[in-house]
């Protein structure tokens, strides 16, 4: 009943969160363009898929995701064993960004949008391998900046100085890099920061900050999604750099 209970919460909050969304598109649709939005029925069906999605998606989270990686992440630090810490924690990186849907979307279209500017062949094959090639650069920027997130937790470093650094080599590297890279590198910043990596990485920094001794949760926990955010932009610069040129 407990279950119950939470789910019934869970979908409410769900609701809730959608509330701005249907104000802001019905205003717009009854006061400014003075019709009723087409298909009505289809739309408030897919209101309903939205809610149920978001509802099963956060329960879900708090049930699975977010357990794992604070359980995983005790455990490995529990053990003593940096090594297996930091091969866990790019493996982690790299595997959740892989995963990510709006990713794989961004790097097809991206992909599109190259072989439309004939900037690679326009062909089936160019198109998925540059595609591919755009996700596994990113997913290994993700890996490595996690890896040096768990490295700041378990050495203590100041977060502002390494994030500024970052930014730093972003407006350094876009000066250099081809023009059609520049928006997909920073775009894809945001679209590694999604639905399956935030939970992990999240529940990771957390769960190392709460049992290495000395460390804040609270101060030292978060910001892995930061590195997460930052480090594509500065791959992909440089992927643009090495394979567009």
């Amino acid at each position: 009943m407990s279950a119950i209970a939470k789910l019934m919460q869970a979908m409410l909050a769900s609701f809730k969160d959608l509330i701005p969304i249907i104000l802001v598109v019905s205003f717009f649709e009854i006061f400014v363009l003075h019709q009723a939005p087409a298909e009505l029925g289809s739309i408030l069906i897919g209101l309903v898929f939205i809610v149920l999605g978001l509802t099963f998606f956060v329960f879900g989270l708090e049930m699975g995701l977010f357990p794992i990686g604070e359980s995983l992440a005790e455990a490995l630090a529990r053990k003593g064993s940096v090594f297996w810490l930091v091969i866990f924690s790019f493996s982690l990186g790299f595997g959740t960004t892989l995963a990510e849907p709006a990713l794989t979307a961004v790097a097809n279209e991206a992909a599109q949008v190259a072989a439309n500017a004939r900037a690679i062949e326009a062909n089936e094959q160019a198109m998925s391998t540059y595609a591919m090639g755009l996700r596994i650069t990113v997913a290994i920027s993700v890996g490595l900046a996690i890896l040096l997130g768990v490295v700041r937790i378990l050495k203590g470093w100041p977060i502002h100085y390494l994030i500024i650094g970052g930014y730093i080599i972003v407006m350094i590297l876009t000066s250099f890099a081809p023009a059609n890279i520049i928006g997909i590198a920073y775009d894809s910043g945001g679209v590694t920061t999604s639905t399956i990596t935030v939970p992990l990485v999240t529940a990771l920094g957390v769960g190392l900050a709460s049992v290495i001794k000395g460390r804040n949760p609270m101060l030292d926990g978060f910001g892995l999604i930061a590195f997460a955010s930052l480090s594509p932009m500065i791959f992909v610069l440089i992927y643009g750099m090495v394979f567009l040129n």
